[in-house]
């Protein structure tokens, strides 16, 4: 199953990582992301969700135009389009996810999340086994939602978290094509830039003047180096060296490492029906991508 929550671009060899294992970057990468997560939570009370997904994505697409130095005048109108349509996805993903996290537990979160990936690995799919990973996944979302009980996930949480999930199938099939239209991360690099323009106006009004400060602003930057720059290059880099189907196994396992980020960072404690209904998800989304023949 192809589950980026990055993109998987090609790129140069990263200097220094020739002899670090494949799967060490993967875990390196997944972990990258969650604690860039949790970090981006604490950043609420003065930002809003908003604003905090405003210094990450302007921080990202600063990174990737520095890094990639795209030129827009090189592409004609229908590579443009798609670098549009790309950006709208990609922010609208992060902004989402931020709303629903200001409101879920990090683990619940991208668990609930995954939905929009193993979505696109079963629809994509001829084979009957992957109906019994989408059958146990949805009994997993359905535990973490705990619909009428006493511990239930927040409404408007749950409907932001699953627009990010809408978000995040919506970026995979995009980000395939645009892996076929641009060279390396040249349209990665453009579609953050557009990115950055979609919490403009919600960002503002969240964080007002406190966007300003030094101390948000380096957390900014931080958080923007964690879940982007630093998790693009490495999970790129395994990609040169694995399967797709190992590297979507070692994805699977975002929600735990996303849990575990929650714990350590936000102290969020999961109960023994979040974590099985996570370790269903978990293992939907890994067996989804052990089926899927290998790529190189």
């Amino acid at each position: 199953m192809a589950v980026p929550d990055r993109p998987a671009t090609e790129a140069v060899g990263l200097p220094g990582t020739d002899r670090v294992p494949a799967f060490s970057l993967v875990l390196a990468g997944v972990a990258s992301v969650q604690v860039g997560a949790a970090l981006a939570r604490t950043m609420f009370d003065d930002l809003g969700p908003s604003g905090t997904s405003l210094l990450r994505l302007v921080f990202a697409a600063l990174a990737l135009a520095l890094l990639w130095r795209p030129d827009p005048r090189r592409y004609g109108r229908a590579e443009l389009r798609l670098v549009v349509a790309f950006g709208l996805v990609l922010g609208l993903m992060n902004l989402t996810f931020y709303l629903g996290l200001a409101r879920i537990d990090l683990g619940v979160a991208v668990t609930i999340e995954f939905i929009g990936p193993l979505a696109v690995a079963v629809v994509g799919s001829r084979r009957r086994l992957d109906l019994v990973w989408a059958a146990l996944a949805a009994v997993g979302i359905v535990l973490l939602a705990n619909p009428g009980g006493a511990h239930s996930v927040d409404p408007l949480g749950l409907f932001f978290v699953l627009c990010a999930a809408a978000c995040w199938a919506g970026y995979i099939l995009l980000a395939q094509r645009a892996g076929q239209v641009f060279s390396g991360s040249q349209g990665v690099a453009m579609a953050m830039v557009v990115a950055a323009l979609i919490p403009i106006a919600p960002g503002i009004i969240d964080g007002g003047s406190a966007l300003l400060r030094p101390q948000l602003l380096a957390l900014g930057l931080a958080v923007g180096l964690l879940s982007s720059a630093i998790p693009y290059s490495l999970e790129t880099e395994a990609l040169r060296r694995m399967p797709a189907n190992v590297f979507g196994v070692l994805m699977s396992m975002e929600p735990a490492v996303a849990a575990l980020a929650g714990f350590l960072v936000l102290g969020q404690d999961l109960g023994v029906r979040e974590l099985i209904a996570m370790a269903f998800v978990v293992a939907a989304s890994a067996g989804v991508s052990i089926a899927t023949p290998p790529e190189a």
